[in-house]
């Protein structure tokens, strides 16, 4: 064990079991991970090479997606599940667009917390940080970070990306974006991108088996029933679509957009 995950682990943190967010940061490039992390995104990978780039294809959906909504005027928005920072994070996005824009970010990982909190550190009274558990969505909505940081009576954008595939069913998904549905005035948003298990079923299979070792399992769903989870919402063109296929504004990096293994949309509430 190193000196750095020392310190983790003396600080109460698990550095034996794989994190949904360290993975995600191992398949993007990062360092902030551990090696039980590194070795379960490499035993994924032998099996779905396509989620390294998969994951580059989520994080530039999320970027398109929040250069969209401040270009529609939105100024508010709460991202759930927001992993570990990186390159084009969501405030940096929008305040190019809207230099007042407000982001909160969720998480209940306390390293994503940590590193949040310490590159936000700077940014004075557009950012906030707080612990919350997708799992417990009227709590997350009566924290007072995001009570105090974010006006209800205006349209929000809730950003869930890439994180209602670590949502069983025992945890009622679609009971949890009704709850923040309800929550948001006319005019809000609802991004979305969610693994499917409707391409390549059989290494999907073998992938979900790597995720049951990890902090969160890993729930793939159809078409169908990620298109449920936008119930109340009005998807914008394109629909619900592979992540590459969602206003592109590069080519994609690959010739078949199922590749991506993850299907997004955005919904507004009328």
């Amino acid at each position: 064990m190193s000196v750095a995950d020392e310190e983790w682990t003396q600080r109460g943190i698990d550095v034996n079991t794989p994190s949904v967010a360290r993975l995600y940061d191992y398949y993007l490039g990062g360092k902030d991970n551990f090696p039980s992390d590194r070795l379960a995104a490499e035993e994924i990978l032998s099996v779905v090479p396509e989620v390294r780039i998969a994951a580059r294809e989520n994080r530039a959906f999320l970027g398109r997606a929040v250069r969209f909504l401040a270009e529609e005027g939105i100024e508010q928005f709460l991202d759930i599940g927001t992993g570990l920072p990186t390159q084009g994070n969501v405030h940096e996005v929008a305040q190019e667009i809207r230099p007042d824009a407000r982001v909160a970010y969720i998480d209940n990982d306390p390293i994503v917390l940590a590193h949040a909190r310490a590159l936000l550190r700077g940014i004075k009274g557009e950012v906030t940080v707080a612990s919350g558990d997708l799992r417990q969505p009227e709590e997350i909505l009566q924290t007072p970070e995001v009570r105090k940081h974010l006006d209800f009576s205006k349209p929000v954008a809730v950003l869930l990306v890439a994180i209602m595939h670590f949502i069983t069913e025992a945890d009622d998904p679609r009971r949890i974006v009704t709850t923040l549905r309800d929550a948001l005035p006319s005019g809000s948003y609802l991004v979305l991108s969610h693994g499917t298990h409707d391409n390549r079923t059989e290494a999907a299979k073998k992938g979900t088996k790597v995720y049951e070792r990890a902090n969160s399992p890993l729930v793939l769903r159809s078409r169908t029933e990620i298109r449920e989870l936008f119930d109340g919402f009005e998807l914008v063109n394109p629909g619900l679509v592979w992540l590459p296929e969602w206003r592109p504004d590069d080519f994609p990096l690959y010739d078949d957009p199922s590749q991506a293994l993850i299907v997004c949309g955005v919904g507004r509430k009328p």
